[in-house]
Formats: C-alpha cells, structure tokens, sequence
C-alpha cells in the first residue's frame, strides 16, 4: 500500500457532465385528452342547469294553474258559472297541440278579460269589473305593460291552454273536465290533431 509522506491529496472527483435540461410541454395525445375532459364537464354542466331549469318552470307552472284554478272557483262562486266565451268552447284540449295557434291565444285573452277585471284590455290596467287575478307581468304577453296583452303566458313563454268545450256539451267527446280545462304544454310544440300529452301540465 502506497504511503504519502506528509500526507496524501484528497482524491479528486470527476464530474460527469450533466444534461439539466428538462422537457415539460404536453404531448398531443396529453392536450386532446384534457379537451375532451373539459367538454365532458361542460356537457353535464349543461344538462344539469336544463334540467333544474325545467323543473323550475314546471314548479311555477303548476303554482300558476292551482292559483288560476282557485280564481275561476271565486269566479263561478260570484256568477254561478266559469268564465266561458265562444273562444274557450271552441279550443278542445284533446286535439289542439300547438301553444302559438290562434286558437290558444285568443281563448287565453278571453280568459284575462274576464278574471282580471281588464275586460276592454285597455293599456291602463284600471279595472271596469271585479278582479279575479293579479297577474304579474312575467304571466302576460307582452311583459310591456304599455301594450295590450295578446295572452296569458306559461313559464316556458307560450299561451296557457283553457277551454270550456265539455262543459259546453257534455255529452260530447270535446275536453276532459265538466268544468274547465287549464293546462301547460310544458313548451312541447304539437300541433297533431292528437297531441302527446304525457309532458304536460294540466287540471285533469
């Protein structure tokens, strides 16, 4: 073994040379994998606000017909009959689907200018009758309260449906109840001569 008088040097270390160089972009496979994440998210993040939407249009619809029910009862309870012109005997709720058509408008106005007390649907809102119902202006179309109202509107922006054809002719097959009909299409656009009325929103 080889001494060293007066001490040996440290040994000296080598250093290998080191690549400190580190590559961190993503791969494309990596950033398609992470697009496709995100729209996944954003698709179930869509479908649920629908979803809650729906629901809370379906909620205040039927709050709106229950309330609008209970009016027609006051109504018939004052008159001894529920408010019924030739335009609500002639919507039948068994074979009109569509909530845009003349038919649903102008039955629905005929309904307004009876239990709101508006019976000339004049621009300033004063009532010429009793008042049955207070109807905000979200329920009207249009909302502008400077216009004449064209029909009473359901959450989901088309005319509610109210008809007296069965109680016009109860023998006949035209509606469901003996009294009145009043329902939402829940903005399914039929205009069928047999619509599907499983979405629905009715009395009957």
């Amino acid at each position: 073994m080889k001494r060293c008088r007066g001490g040996c040097p440290p040994p000296q270390k080598s250093y290998a040379r080191e690549d400190t160089r580190r590559y961190t972009a993503f791969t494309l496979i990596e950033l398609l994998i992470v697009m496709a994440i995100i729209i996944v998210l954003a698709g179930l993040i869509l479908a649920t606000a629908n979803y809650v939407q729906k629901k809370g249009y379906r909620s205040r619809a039927e709050a709106e017909i229950a309330a609008i029910s209970a009016a027609l009862e006051n109504y018939k309870a004052d008159n001894g009959v529920y408010p019924s012109t030739v335009e609500t005997n002639t919507l039948k709720a068994n074979t009109m689907g569509d909530p845009r058509g003349a038919s649903y408008t102008s039955a629905s106005l005929a309904l307004y200018k009876l239990i709101s007390g508006d019976a000339d649907n004049s621009t300033d809102r004063s009532a010429e009758s009793k008042s049955y119902f207070t109807f905000k202006p979200n329920q009207l179309s249009p909302t502008d309260q400077t216009l004449a109202v064209l029909y009473i509107k359901d959450p989901f922006g088309n005319s509610y449906g109210y008809s007296t054809a069965k109680a016009s002719a109860p023998t006949g097959t035209d509606g469901y109840n003996p009294t009145f009909d009043l329902w939402s299409t829940a903005g399914v656009i039929d205009a069928t001569s047999s619509p599907n009325q499983s979405q629905w929103i009715k009395n009957w």
